[in-house]
């Protein structure tokens, strides 16, 4: 398939009011092509937080008009003469919240250099709102096709369906990097605050690296059943038992926090932890997290970070896991034409847990 057989068209925010289902669809300019690149047919793509805090420019001013979604997965149509990662045209693919870094080509790069493109500091690129290297700016999944930089274009293993990669590609390795990296496995008790998109990916990997024992924690009861379906082994609602924090104190080996709103009992969220345990921060509010309260961090030597996606090496390695381990994440799908519909309803916090976008064939063939 030639350049010219396809254009890129796909839903764009023009403005804060694109997030209340005021997307447009329309045509847009991808990155000038560089012999490095790939094309892809878009079949599915996931509806992450992320898109919903960039469509209302809650964590900055947005660069409009916008492409959102960075949970991508298609099939490969053109493929640069110097693609990298053997990639053909035919291969299904995905690519995550990250479409580039400086690789070593804007000075020194410590972070590239070890495979850790994700923490780039010379010229980090989003798959949406971002601007390459040669100038272009980067337009994301909620449309019929994309371009890439193959270095961050990975192949989706055959046993896995596209629609249960999509959401894998962003909120899936956002807690799977962290928790893999803080040895989450055997011997570990991990807890997970928040049931959402994230959270529950969480509660998946946490059981999928074999910890021996996972706590989800959340405000209400209400997701109680759900968090034991995903594999939960305790619950902890926060509002319902004044007493939450003592009762469950030095328990917890490693917290995943996935909220994204910034009043959170962050001082009983402490308590929870053992010695040289550590809470790792992943939700990204757009209003600053409460103070870190110190006592609590010196008598247990506690340790409290954050962790920002995954590298194209991190995502290979969980969707492997995913695979082998038939890990099954609990998504809704919906037809690309169907996109406003579906942000409003995210923003709104109805999905359990994830939407997908698919383009469904004639979608593909003619546009929307």
């Amino acid at each position: 398939m030639s350049a010219q057989d396809y254009k890129f068209e796909g839903w764009l925010g023009l403005d804060k009011s694109a997030v209340q289902g005021n997307m447009k669809w329309g045509e847009f300019e991808p990155k000038p092509w560089e012999e490095t690149d790939v094309d892809i047919k878009v079949t599915h793509c996931g509806i992450c937080g992320s898109d919903i805090h960039t469509l209302r420019s809650g964590w900055g001013p947005t660069k409009y008009p916008c492409c959102v979604g960075h949970e991508i997965v298609g099939t490969v149509v053109r493929v640069g003469s110097k693609a990298e990662g053997g990639l053909k045209v035919g291969d299904r693919v995905g690519v995550g919240a990250q479409s580039d870094s400086c690789r070593g080509r804007v000075g020194d790069c410590d972070a590239c250099a070890a495979g850790k493109e994700n923490y780039c500091r010379k010229h980090h690129v989003g798959t949406y709102n971002g601007v390459y290297l040669n100038g272009g700016n980067s337009y994301g999944g909620y449309a019929l096709y994309h371009r890439a930089p193959s270095h961050f274009v990975v192949k989706i293993p055959d046993a896995l369906p596209s629609a249960d990669a999509a959401p894998m590609l962003c909120a899936g390795v956002t807690t799977y990097a962290p928790l893999k990296h803080h040895g989450a496995g055997p011997g570990k008790t991990v807890g997970v605050v928040g049931l959402g998109g994230l959270g529950h990916f969480a509660i998946l990997w946490a059981k999928a690296l074999k910890a021996d024992r996972v706590v989800a924690i959340s405000r209400s009861s209400s997701k109680r059943d759900d968090a034991l379906k995903l594999g939960a082994d305790e619950y902890i609602a926060t509002s319902e038992d004044k007493d939450w924090a003592s009762k469950h104190a030095s328990t917890l080996d490693i917290i995943i926090c996935t909220v994204s709103s910034s009043p959170m009992p962050l001082a009983e969220y402490l308590t929870l932890l053992r010695l040289d345990g550590t809470l790792v921060q992943v939700g990204a509010p757009e209003d600053p997290l409460p103070s870190i309260p110190l006592f609590p961090m010196l008598v247990k030597r506690l340790t409290v970070t954050g962790s920002l996606i995954g590298s194209p090496n991190d995502i290979r390695e969980m969707l492997q896991l995913a695979a082998d381990n038939k890990v099954k994440p609990w998504i809704q799908e919906i037809p690309m034409k169907d996109a406003n519909r579906a942000v409003v309803e995210m923003a709104a916090g109805k999905p359990r847990y994830r939407y997908v976008l698919v383009n469904e064939p004639e979608e593909l063939k003619a546009g929307l």
